[in-house]
Order: structure tokens, then C-alpha cells, then sequence
């Protein structure tokens, strides 16, 4: 379900919350779907069971997830998620925008590169959920 970066320097827990948002993004884990239990996770993954309750405790800090006791953890209404990632979007739009603007590029430039990436992401991203759930990421 889930794959680690050994080599990357954020901490385990960081992505394990980075990868579940990505997949409930793209719809690969739906609102009311239920997680893998803490030590089902640990096991899969040979990690710290630690590891993966923190990483719970802060998709449920965020409101991607909520917890019934006794239950599991289970996928939040999209809301929250989708916040963040537009909080995070317009974070990196501004810089976009202060960056196009130091190298003298017009709105319509701007505009039209974004066009461009968005047409190649369109393309790229038709077979790709449909990916992700056959290989259960």
C-alpha cells in the first residue's frame, strides 16, 4: 500500500502522512474507508509501530483521518485535505508568480506554461489512478 524513501531525509512518519494524503487526493482511499490497523502497517512495512501511530496522530491533527475507538482509524471527508493542498497550492503559486516576474515574463506567458503543464499532467494522469489502485497504493 504504501512505499518508504530510505534515502530520503524527512522522517518515516512524514511520509507515510504525505503518501496517504497523495492517495486520497487521487481517490486511491476513499471518506469512510478504513486504514490498515496500526500493527498490520508496522508489519507491512517492518517499521516501529511508533512510527506509524504518529503519523495517525497527525493525519487525525490535520482531519484527514478520524479514529473510533475500538475501530481504526478511518478516511475523513475530503474537506480538510483539499484545504491544505489548496493553502499549499497557493503557497507555491505566489512564488511561481514573484519568480515568472524576476525573469520578465508576462501574465500570458505565465499563463500560457501553465497550459502547457496542466495538457501533459491531463495525459500523464489518465492512467494513472487507475495504476495506483491495481498495484494497492
Amino acid at each position: 500500500m504504501i512505499q518508504l524513501d530510505y534515502k530520503d531525509r524527512r522522517p518515516i512518519y512524514e511520509q507515510i502522512v504525505e503518501r496517504f494524503a497523495e492517495m486520497i487526493r487521487i481517490g486511491a482511499v476513499l471518506p469512510g474507508e478504513q486504514l490498515p490497523s496500526v500493527r498490520a502497517l508496522a508489519v507491512e512495512l517492518s517499521i516501529n509501530p511508533n512510527t506509524i501511530q504518529r503519523a495517525y496522530a497527525e493525519l487525525e491533527q490535520r482531519g484527514i483521518v478520524y479514529c473510533v475507538k475500538g475501530k481504526g482509524n478511518f478516511v475523513a471527508d475530503n474537506t480538510a485535505i483539499t484545504l491544505d493542498g489548496k493553502r499549499e497550492l497557493d503557497e507555491q503559486a505566489g512564488k511561481l508568480v514573484a519568480k515568472a516576474r524576476q525573469l520578465g515574463l508576462s501574465e500570458q506567458e505565465l499563463t500560457e506554461r501553465l497550459h502547457k503543464f496542466w495538457e501533459q499532467s491531463t495525459e500523464n494522469k489518465k492512467g494513472e489512478g487507475k495504476e495506483c489502485l491495481k498495484q494497492g497504493k
